[in-house]
């Protein structure tokens, strides 16, 4: 089912009795509960960063940040609560308040069913080049800006599946004014996102980025896609479009 076909857009949102329609054909969801986290198993206040290899499972316990890790505003360059060396895996944690800069990636990494309760400067960055992330399952709220922040250089991709998110900037950015820029890719499968919200994704297409969105569920007015002119100036990057476009974003 094509979401372009069945729908009329106000600003690449999903709007009006297009939105009834795609209710209806279990696309767009009337009435969308939060993001839920499962009940944390205990609590654990980090005052390092904790260095993740190989893979880390959480038991379901609340991660907050103490003593330097204490911030989880959105002032740049925090510290993340956790560290993943290249092809590690985090799975089974809730991040609460404070979260500092939540999860950095050196390379390739998998999140697997990692909640966070208060979003703080992002929820995760990715760096590396040619790496390859997987989030799967878990949810975020409250991100005063970007849930997943991607810095990442050439190749690999970013996928998004089976994930809740509310309360948000934009679920997905690729970085639009890095000192080194590149070709980024994202796909979101099976995603649900409740208001208030942005975007789901923030793109580049300048550089060539693409957005492949299936499966998407939305509530309220929230849009797919923003379409950015990056630079590697630091400058604040222009908007040039929203929604998808059929070639740097494709939704179905």
């Amino acid at each position: 089912m094509s979401i372009r076909a069945l729908s009329r857009w106000r600003g690449g949102v999903i709007v009006g009795a297009a939105a009834a329609t795609l209710a209806a054909a279990g696309v767009v969801g009337a009435h969308l509960a939060a993001a839920d986290t499962p009940p944390a198993t205990g609590q654990v206040t980090l005052t390092a960063t904790m260095a993740v290899s190989g893979t880390f499972d959480g038991a379901n316990r609340r991660f907050i940040g103490g003593g330097d890790l204490g911030g989880g505003g959105q002032e740049e360059g925090q510290d993340p609560l956790f560290q993943l060396a290249d092809g590690a895996t985090l799975e089974n944690v809730i991040i609460g308040s404070p979260a500092a800069d939540g999860v950095h990636c050196a390379g390739s990494c998998t999140l697997r069913n990692v909640f966070w309760e208060d979003v703080g400067e992002d929820a995760a960055t990715f760096r590396g080049t040619g790496a390859t992330v997987v989030i799967e399952g878990g949810s975020a709220s409250n991100a005063d800006d970007k849930v997943f922040q991607d810095n990442r250089g050439a190749g690999g991709s970013v996928t998004i599946r089976d994930f809740e998110v509310d309360t948000f900037g934009k679920l997905y950015r690729s970085c639009g004014n890095c000192s080194t820029q590149a070709r980024r890719d994202v796909v979101l499968s099976n995603v649900t996102a409740t208001a208030p919200g942005g975007v789901l994704v923030g793109i580049n297409v300048n550089f060539g980025d693409t957005a492949r969105l299936s499966g998407v569920t939305v509530d309220g007015d929230i849009g797919l896609c923003d379409l950015f002119e990056g630079n590697d100036t630091g400058d604040e990057p222009e908007k040039v479009g929203e929604g998808p476009d059929g070639t740097n974003c494709v939704a179905s």
